[in-house]
């Protein structure tokens, strides 16, 4: 390796890259495939369905500021995982790694899986056979984790563009529904003329609409994962979380009222990918280009999920929670062996695509982990009350926020208990059997520290360089 370039890694993003990642986290495959379910749940009334989307709007702006709290107060990458371990004990921040580990390549065989929709075109009369849709997911995964271990900087013009891709795909739609408003559609204005004529929802079919919706907004805190390579979090993660939400909730609105203004809601619900129905039936001549845009705008979902995740993995073994292999860097400054641990996962939930269906219901975990986070925010802030805190969230936000996610552990494990949740349990329980001797104990594995020096010089990896900024960060940390 070059000895005068500094291995490690470095803030190098600032506002346009964070919020191209922020938007890129929050819009995923939903609002293109089946954006139904806020429709369903309130009893198809098109009025009260557009009035919750801007409820869940608010209800994400209130989460996300929590997470700015953790990821200004913290500035490190994986700052979420750091905040546990700080707040809760060593024990509950390897639990948290240990459902991740299964949870992010499952998450990223799914993103893989997803543009199948760019060889449907091909498939007219049938549903796409599954071993061109593994073959396609394989490539896409491995074509990424290339290009991640070949650093952050190459591969941002990618997401970047990606990015832009998903929006101009959305504003298109946003646009055309707007001109068919403004031109007086007969049969699109009588629809929202009569916007709240409909049925109205019971209390709990109205509550699982805004969990509906809620969940489609999910992702706004993704940057606590990539708070060490953010220029001045302090600053710019406020100016993130604003645009970037207040953009996402415009073309929501939008994209769904352009749904409605050429599709009836029952259309809306029975389509297996309401954006494709609907370039079919306004544009019937653009309908084969429109799932090869839709696959090539969710690409970039991919390349964020194995940033984010391979950041964690990065961090973990830097707090001692797994070996040291995981927190080397290559010449490019990337955390090649985590990137290459969650592709080879990711690659044998695609081969055994069973799995992904098995691991779905860790997603509830999810929120857990989120609830854990907002008592994480009240127990720093009642233990240490004279503490300099640089960014302070209103209290009732992580209090909502809490409820919010109370309720999405507790309703799943009500509603439809299912003996695979005792399985959850059974797995996440199974942690002890690695923590107990390898991070309580201590044990060394020899063998492994072997092997790690055959591979530093098989991939020629090395542990980072840290810079005088990042010692000052981490003593004031520290001393937090």
């Amino acid at each position: 390796m070059d000895k005068d370039k500094k291995i490690q890694l470095k803030r190098v993003f600032g506002y346009y890259w964070g919020t191209s990642f922020l938007i890129v986290n929050i819009i995923g495959a939903g609002i293109f495939v089946s954006p139904k379910g806020v429709l369903a749940y309130s009893c198809m009334n098109v009025g009260l369905s557009l009035c919750i989307w801007v409820v869940c709007a608010i209800l994400s702006m209130m989460t996300t500021l929590c997470f700015a709290e953790i990821g200004i107060s913290f500035p490190c990458s994986g700052a979420h995982y750091y905040f546990l371990k700080r707040c809760f004990g060593s024990s509950i921040a390897f639990l948290y790694l240990w459902t991740s580990l299964f949870l992010w390549p499952a998450i990223a065989a799914s993103q893989a899986l997803l543009p199948e929709y760019s060889i449907q075109p091909f498939y007219h009369s049938c549903s796409t056979p599954k071993l061109p849709k593994k073959c396609l997911a394989l490539a896409l995964l491995w074509t990424v984790g290339i290009l991640k271990v070949r650093g952050v900087k190459e591969v941002t013009w990618l997401q970047i563009a990606s990015t832009m891709l998903k929006i101009s795909i959305l504003s298109f739609i946003s646009l055309s529904g707007v001109v068919l408003l403004v031109r007086g559609r007969k049969e699109s204005l009588e629809r929202f003329k009569n916007a709240f004529d409909g049925e109205f929802p019971d209390a709990s079919q109205f509550i699982e609409a805004i969990f509906q919706g809620y969940f489609t907004y999910s992702g706004g805190g993704c940057f606590t994962f990539i708070a060490g390579e953010l220029k001045k979090p302090k600053k710019t993660i406020p100016k993130i979380i604003f645009t970037g939400l207040l953009l996402v909730t415009i073309v929501y609105l939008l994209v769904n009222i352009s749904y409605f203004t050429v599709l009836i809601p029952r259309e809306i619900l029975s389509s297996d990918a309401v954006a494709v129905t609907w370039v079919d039936r306004f544009i019937p001549s653009l309908a084969w280009a429109m799932p090869f845009a839709i696959s090539a705008s969710l690409f970039s979902n991919l390349l964020v999920n194995v940033l984010e995740s391979s950041r964690i993995i990065h961090i973990v073994s830097q707090q001692g929670q797994l070996p040291l292999l995981f927190y080397t860097l290559n010449s490019h400054s990337s955390p090649l062996i985590p990137v290459l641990l969650l592709i080879t996962m990711g690659s044998l939930a695609i081969v055994l695509t069973n799995l992904i269906n098995l691991i779905n219901y860790l997603f509830f975990v999810i929120s857990f982990w989120s609830l854990l986070l907002m008592i994480g925010i009240l127990k720093w802030r009642y233990q240490k009350p004279h503490q300099p805190i640089p960014y302070k969230v209103f209290l009732p936000f992580p209090l909502a926020t809490m409820a919010i996610n109370l309720c999405m552990v507790v309703i799943p494990l009500v509603k439809s208990p299912n003996m695979h949740y005792l399985y959850v349990l059974l797995f996440v329980v199974s942690e002890l059997l690695f923590y107990i001797p390898l991070i309580h104990f201590k044990a060394r594995l020899v063998w492994f520290e072997k092997m790690t020096c055959y591979l530093q010089l098989l991939f020629n990896i090395c542990l980072p360089d840290v810079s005088d900024d990042q010692m000052s960060e981490l003593q004031t940390m520290e001393k937090s």
